[in-house]
C-alpha cells in the first residue's frame, strides 16, 4: 500500500525535472560567484580568510541569497 502512494508521489519525469533544475541552479550559482570575484577589485578569498572582513563576507551572503531567490523563483514558475 505505502508504495503504491510513493510510486504516485514521486514519478519519473518530477525526478529528472528537479535534477535538471537543481544542475541548472548550481551552474548559476557557480557563475554568479565567478562574476563576483571578476568585478572585485581585490582578492575575494584573502579579504574574508586572512583580513576577516566581516562586511565582505555580509555582502557575498547577500548575492548568494539573492541568486537563490532568482533561481527558486524561475523554478516555480
Amino acid at each position: 500500500m505505502f508504495l503504491g502512494v510513493l510510486s504516485v508521489v514521486v514519478s519519473l519525469d518530477n525526478l529528472l525535472a528537479s535534477l535538471v533544475y537543481s544542475l541548472v541552479g548550481l551552474a548559476v550559482f557557480v557563475a554568479g560567484l565567478f562574476v563576483f570575484r571578476l568585478i572585485m577589485p581585490f582578492d575575494v578569498h584573502k579579504e574574508i580568510e586572512v583580513d576577516q572582513n566581516t562586511a565582505l563576507g555580509l555582502v557575498m551572503g547577500s548575492f548568494i541569497l539573492g541568486l537563490a531567490i532568482i533561481v527558486a523563483a524561475a523554478i516555480s514558475g
